[in-house]
């Protein structure tokens, strides 16, 4: 009768890892650039210190931003996107009506740049002075108000809105989500009152209108 081997069973070998694609792999570099900037401080954020944290060779983050005002112009880009997005799909959830369509807007404006926190702010003010970033929010911003003027313009008076209003409303969203996230107003109050300047603005319509 034979004895049991009392030999070990082998490990089994760990799989190996899977190599990121292109698109996962800035996703992954851009998630970690968040966190270094909420844990850290934007001043924190070098492509070196991305590297570090990431796990990868410094050649691999300078492949996809180039330099820091890249990475950072970057970050910029991908608020704008997942802004962008939530808005898109609750509208398409929502009413089309002018009350939810301003509700919903104002609703995201605000959210979003909370949920970012103090992120967005450090982002931009690290980029302050730099053309390439403000040729690109412009464009977001326009972007943005040609949205507004899409879906809320048709409820107003002549069916358009002034775009010194938009403007204005503009400075005056920007003002209530900073105001959110330092704690002067709550979100609610903030969302409310954008709210309220939207319906305004959809009351004045092209009465005001031009440009």
């Amino acid at each position: 009768m034979s004895s049991a081997s009392n030999e070990p069973s082998p490990t089994p070998a760990a799989p190996p890892r899977r190599r990121l694609s292109r698109e996962e792999r800035l996703r992954q570099l851009l998630d970690i650039s968040w966190t270094v900037i909420r844990d850290e401080g934007t001043d924190a954020l070098t492509l070196g210190r991305l590297a570090e944290r990431a796990g990868v060779t410094k050649p691999v983050v300078y492949d996809h931003f180039g330099t820091r005002e890249g990475l950072l112009t970057a970050l910029y880009r991908d608020f704008d996107a997942r802004q962008t997005a939530t808005m898109t799909a609750a509208l398409e959830a929502g009413a089309p009506t002018a009350a939810d369509r301003a509700r919903i807007i104002a609703a995201c404006y605000v959210d979003c740049v909370a949920a970012q926190g103090r992120e967005i702010p450090g982002v931009l003010a690290a980029l302050a002075g730099s053309p390439e970033l403000a040729a690109l929010k412009r464009d977001y911003q326009r972007a943005f108000l040609a949205t507004c003027r899409q879906l809320l313009g048709p409820f107003a008076p002549g069916g358009d809105l002034p775009a010194a209003g938009l403007w204005a409303m503009l400075g005056a969203a920007d003002a209530l989500s900073d105001a959110a996230v330092a704690g002067d107003l709550t979100t609610a109050e903030a969302q409310a009152e954008l709210r309220r300047i939207l319906l305004d603005l959809i009351a004045r319509g092209a009465a005001g209108a031009g440009g």
